[in-house]
């Protein structure tokens, strides 16, 4: 099968392709020769799905070639054929925002203000034009080696954010870290988010992390975005002034683009060189710039290609994620406070009822796991990527790979998982164990245990929380090292405070409203176990999981809520339970057991993979597979009709 495009082919018989410089979530630029007028050019192979997006890209090409600015990459042509839209466009040599942050450090707040008046002047221009940007990020903002910047994408991304190219419950156009309020609310990209996205974008170059802090998802900056929770600058000398007013939460308070070229003219006013630059007339002479002060290791995810994750959909104006407060069934639980990173799409930001004592877990089913995890504290391990739905709703991962042990080249068998769990009070440290007091928390950590390390944190009001760092793959770094990578992160963030609440609210029909324990009946439970005791039954942290014994006959049941990719056939014999899919898998989790897993609800996840929400339902104990399955079966169809019927 021939890749889509490669160097030596030509488009429209003009224009060869000479090589990759460039790719991201709308397509893969590449340098060219335009045969017809002896001049290099970028060309972007656009992803388009269908004919209505491919109509859509050449209205915006169009409006963009309107656009004429010293400061504007520009638009030339626009091909399409039958796989492919070609954008062609001025050929910038250069390296974004991001990548200078990420190659040498934060920026001084002069350089980034000499930046940021000539965007802010292509801003003025193009919204003189009636043209909004609509995609204002680091990655965005071209800058030459002689000082001069550039905005490129000019309406492309919101072309391809449009109605026919989304998922059915719409999307929000943006990067999460530089998203406007406004828009994560669900209004349009205007001038005023255009102006928010600059300042942001600004911020970041010259903080080291977006207005809105430094979280550990996608969603949690949109959490954050929805709460309004922007950060004043702390280094910006300056550059305070104009940050402070393009951030401010109000659209219509923000500076216009003028008036912010004005203030950031006023920090960095424009050198001879770039004034003669902008004319086209005299010698391209480098900037004479302060030297930048090293970008600590911590922050350098910020720019890195996964960062640029596109950001969940709205829903009727309106984001719904997590469950708010404590009104969802099964808030309380044996297990103590409960959490999880529910998956989904959409989102509403629930009350944040967070308790006061640093360190404590707080408010049933709202604690957040993966706001105690980071992935730059695991980067020197390999590259890092988070998963909030790995497991069930308890627990958050970083999947490690790239750098096994012993192996200095890296490689695609090493694969570490570094998961954060709560594990509720039903737990303790063993005398075994080596514990130490941390402020007013217990860590305590375990010796390595073959493929894995764990360290659990005590918490000061009696709850645990297990860091665990597991090989996955044919080879790992040091587990422990990363085990205690992670705890450091961990107890830095409780030192602070309580656990953080999770910014969002879960999609109607999520499994994270639901009470394990409570889709079982008694009458149901009896029926398949006579035995089994229905008066107490063992429910597991937050109420996602529930276990109950039949001490007569040695039986167990568990039934507890999962993620997963799409179930096939491969997993067990495939079967309809109260209309949901599931699979049936004998010894599925251990002999002398019996697995059935039902399919709640199928989603696309923030990087756009489907997954689905599965319970999880096993009987085990004596007797044969076949027996042992049928009475998996009955108490699976059982569990299936009680699922939320808003599932989808």
């Amino acid at each position: 099968m021939r890749v889509l495009a490669e160097a030596g082919d030509k488009v429209a018989g003009r224009y060869l392709l000479k090589e990759r410089i460039g790719a991201g979530g709308m397509g893969i630029v590449w340098r060219a020769h335009d045969a017809k007028l002896d001049r290099q050019v970028a060309v972007k192979c656009a992803r388009v799905e269908d004919a209505d997006a491919a109509r859509r890209l050449r209205s915006e090409a169009r409006t963009a070639a309107r656009l004429h600015h010293p400061h504007i990459v520009s638009v030339f042509d626009h091909v399409d054929d039958e796989t492919r839209c070609w954008l062609v466009m001025e050929y910038v040599p250069s390296r974004s925002l991001a990548q200078i942050v990420q190659a040498e450090g934060l920026l001084s707040p002069e350089r980034v203000a000499a930046i940021g008046w000539q965007i802010a002047d292509a801003l003025a221009a193009a919204h003189a034009k009636g043209v909004v940007h609509g995609d204002v990020t680091p990655e965005n903002i071209l800058v030459t080696d002689e000082g001069v910047a550039k905005l490129t994408d000019f309406g492309i991304a919101r072309a391809l954010w449009s109605d026919a190219t989304q998922d059915p419950t719409g999307g929000v156009p943006g990067k999460p870290r530089y998203i406007a309020p406004e828009v994560a609310r669900g209004a349009a990209v205007s001038r005023e988010s255009d102006r928010f996205s600059l300042g942001a974008s600004l911020f970041a170059a010259v903080e080291g992390h977006s207005p809105y802090g430094e979280a550990g998802s996608p969603m949690a900056y949109i959490g954050r975005a929805l709460e309004g929770h922007i950060e004043a600058p702390s280094r910006a000398d300056g550059l305070t002034e104009p940050l402070t007013a393009l951030l401010r939460r109000d659209p219509k308070a923000r500076p216009t683009a003028v008036e912010t070229r004005k203030l950031l003219e006023a920090v960095a006013p424009p050198s001879e060189e770039i004034l003669r630059l902008r004319g086209g007339t005299g010698r391209h002479v480098p900037l004479s710039l302060p030297p930048l002060p090293v970008l600590p290791a911590r922050r350098r995810v910020l720019f890195a290609a996964g960062a640029a994750v596109a950001v969940a959909a709205v829903v009727t104006g309106a984001l719904l994620f997590w469950p708010g407060g404590s009104d969802g069934p099964g808030g309380g639980g044996s297990g103590g406070a409960g959490s999880g990173a529910a998956p989904g799409v959409g989102a509403t930001a629930h009350p944040r009822t967070e308790p006061v004592a640093a360190g404590t877990l707080g408010e049933a089913r709202t604690a957040d796991p993966c706001a105690l995890l980071d992935t730059a504290s695991l980067d020197s391990f390999g590259d890092t990527e988070l998963d909030p739905a790995y497991g069930n709703f308890d627990r958050c991962d970083i999947v490690v790979s790239g750098k096994g042990q012993g192996d200095k080249g890296g490689g695609a068998d090493a694969e570490t998982d570094v998961a954060v769990t709560f594990i509720g009070t039903e737990t303790e440290i063993g005398p075994h164990v080596r514990a130490e007091k941390s402020g007013n928390l217990t860590v305590a950590r375990e010796p390595l245990d073959g493929d894995e390390c764990d360290t659990t944190l005590g918490l000061p009001d009696g709850n645990y929380i297990q860091i665990m760092a597991r090989q996955t793959g044919d080879s790992a770094p040091d587990l422990c090292a990363m085990a205690e990578a992670a705890t450091r992160h961990a107890v830095a963030v409780l030192a602070k405070g309580p656990v953080p609440r999770r910014p969002l609210a879960a999609v109607p029909g999520s499994l994270a409203h639901v009470d394990a324990c409570g889709l079982l009946s008694a009458t149901v439970l009896t029926r398949t176990l006579p035995g089994v005791d229905v008066a107490r039954p063992d429910a597991g942290f937050g109420n996602w999981e529930c276990r109950w014994s039949d001490t007569a006959d040695d039986n167990d049941v568990d039934l507890r809520f999962d993620h997963d990719g799409p179930l096939d056939a491969d997993e067990g014999r495939p079967t309809e339970l109260a209309g949901h899919q599931a699979v049936v898998s004998p010894e599925f989790d251990g002999d002398e057991s019996c697995t059935v897993r039902i399919v709640n609800r199928t989603y696309q996840d923030i990087t756009g993979e489907t997954k689905v929400e599965l319970v999880q339902l096993t009987l085990s104990g004596p007797g044969t597979v076949d027996k042992l399955c049928g009475g998996t079966e009955r108490l699976a169809a059982a569990a299936a009709a009680a699922l939320p019927k808003a599932a989808s």
